[in-house]
Formats: C-alpha cells, structure tokens, sequence
C-alpha cells in the first residue's frame, strides 16, 4: 500500500490543473490556518473541482510537493482501513524526508469511505504541521458526530450544485440590470437553468446525454450512498420513494398519507422505515424537508414537512411534463437559493400559508413564489398570505416572487415587493 501511496502522490504532483469556474464558496475557504475544512455536499456538486481551485491557488506560492491530493474514490485505495491510511504519511516523508517539519497541505476526497477515518485525520492534524481539507458525500460529517469525531478542530462548509449566478459566471454572462443585451442574456439562461439545473458536467451537452449523467448520478447516490451503506433490502421501496419526492418538490409530506399510498400500491413497509429512507435521502444531500414555523419543537414535529430537492435538473429526469409544473420549480429553485445562505428555513401558516419564513445572518424574511399573478384572485391570495404573516411575526416588509413582474405594494402591515425570481437572485447572489 505504501508503494501505491508514493505512486499517487507523485503522479498527482506531476499534474496540471486547469483553471475552472470560480464558485462563490472559493473566497470562503481559507487556505492557511489551523482548522481542518470539510466540504461537504451532494456527489459531483463541485467539492472536488473547489479542492483542485483551492491546490491550485497554493502552486502559486509553495513547492507544489508540499502538497499531498488523495482521492479515497480511486479504484486502487478500494478495501483500505485504517492501518493502511496510517502507511500514508511515511510512504511521503519516505519521497521527501526534507519535508518534516515543513507546513504541508493535505487533500482527502470523499475520506468518509474509510472507516475509523477520523482518528486519522486527528493525529496528522495533532501532529503534523499541516493543514488538512476532507470532502464528503454524507451529511453526518456535518453532524454532532463530526463534531465529536473531530473534536473541535474543524470549519465545516456546504457546497451545492451551481448557483444561477454561478452558472452566469460559467456562460460569461454579465449581470448589469441596466444593460438590454445583459439582461436579454440573463433571462435566457434562467429559462434553461429552471429546468436544467446546476451540475457542472451536464452543461453544454445533448439533452440525451444530460440524462444520461443525471441518471449515473442518482445511481451513485442510490447504490454507494444509500443501499451500500446502510444495508438497505426494499430497494423497490426506495426507488419509488425517491422518484415521488424528485416528481414532486415543494409539496407538503404527511408520511401517514405516503404509507397509505404506497402500501395501496403493494408495497410491504412501515411508517417507520419510510420515515427512515426520507432520512437517508436527507443525509445524502439529495432531499431536504421544511418544517412549519412554531415556537415549540413538538408543534413543529406534528405538521407535516415540504420536500426540496438538490436541483431541478432532478425533476425533468423522472418528469416529461415538468414544464407544465413550473410552480414547483420555481419554488425548488427559491429553496436552494435560500439554503446556501442559511439552514433556519420555515414555511407559516396560520390561517393561510407563505412559502419561507427564512431567517439569513439575523435578518428575518418573508418570501412568497407564484409565477404569475395576472389572476386577480390569485395575487389578491398571496398577498393576503403575506399580510398576515407580516402581522403576526412584526415584519415590516415582504417578498413576492414571480416569472417577469416587478411591482411595489404597501399595506397597512409594511412594503411587499414583487420581483422576478431571476432579478431578486441576480440583487441577492450567493
């Protein structure tokens, strides 16, 4: 194992890495210190290729053998444990005993794989003068277990798939509101991004390769991340949950309701089990729930959550009519516009019922989506909604998303301003 550590190490070095789009995260992450960083994420939302941006930056101002890039997905470090991993760090003081006591920069992707990783990870940090960086594909490294596990020592960060103003970046798209040819440009690209997603690999392809790269991915996730890990038997089940939740985002999840309907289909299941695979989806960033806004936990626990799902890409691979949904994708794609800035996100209710109540860097926001309110009646509705929670949780001001209307409205309660979901993305980045 030590011979196929100086292996990779060396053939790594000999590496160049490309310049690729800047992602937003990049500027968060800082490359000295003494702090392990994790990034963790969805698999191929980009924690690898901000790992390589990250390896590349520190070239620029290190000997590039200071700098040490494993991939612990690599067909050649397949059935390691933990005594192997310990063989590591002699297989490179071995190439480069001058290096001892040196700071050094170490890269481990997707470590999660290796069981008793952790202890590992403790004692280069502890003893080592070295900055480590792990990436991960389940969301326990996020977790009071990683907490433990590392005692301490670790900035933990979320990185999902492109951002739309990420996407802007990769297309080479300005954002300047008050130039006609930017913003013709924005609003092309949004109408492809609401429907196609984030994932940098689909970009540029054929709509049958899309799918194709799509569906290799959920079969990542499904096979390594779910079924293999946590040993799971009613694969039907699963499928079947999965393709529910991806068809159907932004909707209310009564597991009472879903056991009903799946055990009318056939399948054999308990509550608990359902309630359990949702878990397992949640902990593989693939699906997220929102529970209702209540002062009191237990008040929270007995509503029913809202799904999301990690990109809207995920939706026209189970749905050929998704376009007839568009409700649905445009409040997924709030959601996660959202959920990079913060993870205290409600949906309220009282005797009517706002998309997010979203509470980002101590400001409070209210923000409804609706992709058109030519209907009276309906913006007459979601206005109203609004009007109530701005009332009843003091907020003087609100939101109101849609496809391509811009308007101000004030009430009694405060200032609701209704924009385009593009240009509220485009005045509020990541």
């Amino acid at each position: 194992m030590k011979e196929i550590f100086k292996q990779l190490i060396v053939d790594f070095h000999e590496r160049e890495i490309p310049k690729l789009t800047e992602r937003d995260i990049q500027t968060q992450i800082p490359l000295t210190g003494n702090k392990i960083i994790s990034l963790i994420g969805v698999r191929r939302s980009g924690k690898t290729s901000i790992l390589l941006e990250s390896i590349r930056q520190l070239r620029k101002s290190n000997p590039t053998h200071r700098i040490v890039y494993l991939n612990f997905e690599d067909d050649r470090l397949f059935n390691m444990n933990i005594s192997d991993l310990s063989l590591l760090t002699d297989a490179y003081y071995e190439l480069f005993p001058e290096e001892q006591k040196e700071r050094t920069w170490w890269f481990f992707d997707e470590i999660q794989n290796i069981e008793g990783w952790e202890q590992f990870v403790r004692r280069i940090h502890d003893t080592e003068n070295a900055q480590l960086f792990i990436t991960g594909s389940s969301s326990k490294l996020l977790s009071s277990e990683l907490a433990t596990a590392l005692r301490g020592r670790t900035i933990s960060y979320e990185v999902f798939p492109f951002s739309f103003t990420e996407y802007l970046r990769h297309t080479k798209t300005e954002i300047n509101l008050y130039s006609s040819q930017s913003l013709h440009r924005i609003r092309h690209h949004f109408q492809h991004y609401l429907f196609h997603g984030g994932f940098a690999e689909t970009f540029g392809q054929s709509k049958d390769i899309e799918r194709r790269i799509l569906a290799d991915y959920l079969d990542l996730i499904i096979y390594r991340d779910l079924i293999e890990r946590h040993n799971i038997s009613n694969r039907a089940l699963l499928k079947h949950l999965i393709r529910h939740l991806f068809t159907n985002p932004a909707t209310l999840t009564s597991f009472h309701k879903l056991f009903n309907e799946f055990k009318s289909q056939g399948f054999k299941l308990s509550k608990d089990t359902l309630i359990e695979y949702f878990n397992y989806l949640h902990d593989a960033f693939a699906v997220f729930h929102v529970p209702i806004f209540r002062s009191s936990v237990h008040d929270q626990q007995r509503n029913p959550k809202k799904s999301y799902i990690i990109d809207n890409s995920y939706k026209q691979l189970f749905d050929a009519f998704s376009s007839r949904d568009l409700g649905k994708l445009y409040e997924n794609l709030v959601f996660l516009h959202l959920r990079r800035k913060s993870s205290e996100i409600y949906y309220f209710k009282r005797k009517y019922e706002v998309d997010f109540y979203v509470k980002i860097e101590n400001k409070s926001q209210l923000i409804n989506v609706c992709v058109s309110l030519e209907d009276s009646q309906t913006k007459e509705r979601e206005v109203r909604s609004l009007q109530e929670a701005m009332s009843a949780l003091n907020l003087g001001e609100a939101t109101l998303l849609t496809a391509d209307q811009e308007e101000t409205i004030t009430t009694k309660e405060g200032v609701i301003q209704i924009l385009p979901v593009w240009k509220w993305i485009c005045l509020n980045p990541d």
